[in-house]
């Protein structure tokens, strides 16, 4: 037996609560992972695992055994890493979680750069909105807008996202500019559907807070949607400056309530505790905090066009909805 690949075994089914999950992480049959399994319980001379047809639980043994098992799988990891380290040569596949905001406009411009400096690291890159726990659903990494309350989980912040209140110079022209937050009830509202307030809104006006309900006419999981619905001239719509700079330079889009302030959220590099030592991990986040470190540019784009205050952020601390 191979006391380390069982333990490797043991401790990813524990995590997966699945054989066939372990088995398709470590890259190898579920039959392979059931025989380290099965040696390591004759090993240790007891069950480690309640197995039924639905579930896989561990044992009141398996649940002592898991917590040293995985620090010790983590250790090693690390120390393998850091022997890598050395040499410099990240390896392997990374499996990223990303908003599509950023993938579409602003992670595509810096791979290649990223992939000539790290050749031997292949990238897996699944793109959409939704809020994921990598943990469960084996990323590496996601880029997302949620700070984890899971003590399993890392968050490394890349920078703030802004949001804007935004419609077509058509739109103002034919329905009027709203000057207030109150004259939105006015007009027809798009926005985010995984923004945590629903219809409660909070503005602020330098130190000034104001709350007001504001019913959507069009609730969407899509940025890019929104975006289109406000250059049709459909109505006023609040998305981030990340999906709308170009749109405000260019005249296609005018923010509306200007000198009101929504709360800013956070993009967050998200991973497990068990990734803090894994080399092409802590490269990637490296990375990306480096190449987006301090003021966004679009947002300074923004403000030296005179379209965005340069204020302090206020930063919600809500989280984005799950679902």
């Amino acid at each position: 037996m191979d006391r380390y690949l069982s333990i490797q075994a043991f401790v990813k089914v524990a995590e997966k609560e699945s054989f066939a999950e372990a088995a398709r992480q470590l890259g190898v049959a579920r039959s392979v992972v059931t025989e380290r399994i099965k040696q390591l319980e004759s090993f240790v001379e007891a069950p480690l695992f309640h197995r039924t047809t639905r579930s896989v639980k561990l044992s009141e043994i398996g649940a002592a055994f898991f917590k040293e098992c995985s620090e010790l799988v983590t250790r090693l990891e690390g120390l393998t890493d850091q022997m890598r380290d050395l040499k410099g040569s990240p390896k392997g596949v990374l499996r990223l979680h990303v908003l599509p905001g950023f993938a579409l406009g602003h992670l595509s411009l810096v791979l290649r750069e990223y992939q000539d400096q790290y050749p031997d690291v292949r990238l897996d890159i699944v793109v959409n909105d939704r809020v994921v726990d990598p943990v469960d659903e084996g990323y590496d990494v996601a880029l997302q807008i949620f700070e984890p309350a899971l003590d399993v989980l890392i968050a490394k912040r890349l920078f703030p996202i802004r949001r804007l209140f935004l419609a077509s110079p058509d739109y103002i022209a034919r329905l009027g500019m709203p000057r207030r937050p109150e004259e939105l009830l006015r007009h027809r509202l798009g926005v985010y559907a995984r923004y945590p307030t629903g219809d409660h809104w909070q503005f602020w006006r330098g130190k000034h807070k104001i709350e007001i309900e504001l019913p959507a006419s069009l609730r969407s999981n899509s940025v890019h949607l929104l975006r289109e619905y406000a250059l049709s001239g459909a109505g006023v719509v609040c998305i981030p400056t990340i999906a709308a700079a170009d749109d405000i330079v260019a005249g296609r889009l005018t923010p509306v309530l200007y000198g009101y302030r929504l709360s800013s959220y956070w993009l967050t590099a998200v991973f497990p505790t068990t990734h803090r030592y894994t080399l092409k991990v802590r490269l990637f986040v490296d990375f990306i905090q480096r190449k987006f470190r301090g003021e966004p540019h679009w947002d300074q784009l923004l403000i030296t066009n005179g379209f965005l205050p340069h204020d302090d952020i206020v930063t919600s601390r809500s989280r984005l909805r799950r679902s």
